[in-house]
């Protein structure tokens, strides 16, 4: 694991106590992605589907990006399309594993 993932699930670590529902509402209330494109002057998409150079761009400034990772995690897993919590598929498939385990081993503390 390199520095940036050690710190990426150490940030997510302090959100796994958040409520799933607490969490969505984070998200779609500060999410710059959803506040762009239904409150502000949406950027102009290149064409491509789906358009990840488009949401690369928007995510560089997202003040949840952490937040929109955690609750992908939580929600599909690592198996949607497109980017989220500015990370790629590719990127989020292989911390997905690493975020898992961290979870699984704190399950299993408290059981």
């Amino acid at each position: 694991m390199n520095p940036e993932e050690t710190e990426r699930l150490a940030r997510l670590d302090l959100l796994r106590s958040l409520p799933l529902d607490v969490l969505t509402d984070v998200v779609t209330d500060n999410g710059r992605c959803l506040w762009e494109l239904t409150e502000g002057d949406p950027p102009e998409p290149t064409g491509i589907e789906p358009d990840r150079e488009l949401a690369a761009r928007l995510c560089a400034d997202c003040p949840v990006r952490d937040e929109c990772l955690e609750l992908e995690f939580r929600s599909a897993g690592a198996e949607t399309v497109g980017v989220w919590g500015a990370l790629s598929e590719e990127d989020r498939r292989a911390l997905y594993p690493m975020w898992r385990a961290r979870r699984d081993a704190e399950r299993g503390e408290w059981e």
